[in-house]
């Protein structure tokens, strides 16, 4: 008989982005897949309501990080300026004792659709957190 496993910790993770050298997220946000329904009353048939697929829906991945270059400002703007580069990205989830990776999502044709930057206050000691929002075209758990 196996032994129950416990459940992998979510601090231990890394988020790559194709051609730019990311830096470590403090918060990724948004690995979601829903399937959305259709539903069709039959006259006649009052007993139940048809459901039908209708598709799939990824909402947006949240990336946050401490402010440590511009790149992922500049990707934004870039976007905005109308030079569209979208971008694949992996998403992977460590053991506890950061020796291998047990998740790892990846993410299709990801683009930036909403840059936020820090909030600012003399009176506090922080981080400044960037925080970068992507529409893609779809996510796969690969492990």
């Amino acid at each position: 008989m196996t032994g129950r496993g416990d459940p992998h910790p979510a601090f231990r993770f890394e988020v790559q982005l194709d051609g730019i050298a990311s830096g470590g997220f403090s918060e990724c946000s948004g690995l979601d897949s829903r399937i959305e329904i259709i539903e069709y009353r039959e006259g006649g048939m009052n007993d139940h309501v048809h459901k039908f697929v209708r598709g799939t829906r990824h909402p947006s991945l949240i990336l946050r990080r401490g402010i440590v270059d511009r790149e992922l400002y500049d990707w934004h703007a870039e976007v905005g300026a109308g030079k569209v580069t979208p971008r694949n990205a992996v998403v992977r989830v460590f053991d506890a004792a950061a020796q291998g990776v047990v998740m790892e999502w990846r993410v299709s044709s990801a683009l930036p659709v909403r840059w936020s930057g820090p909030r600012l206050n003399a009176l506090e000691s922080r981080v400044a957190v960037e925080e970068l929002e992507l529409a893609h075209d779809g996510l796969q758990r690969t492990i």
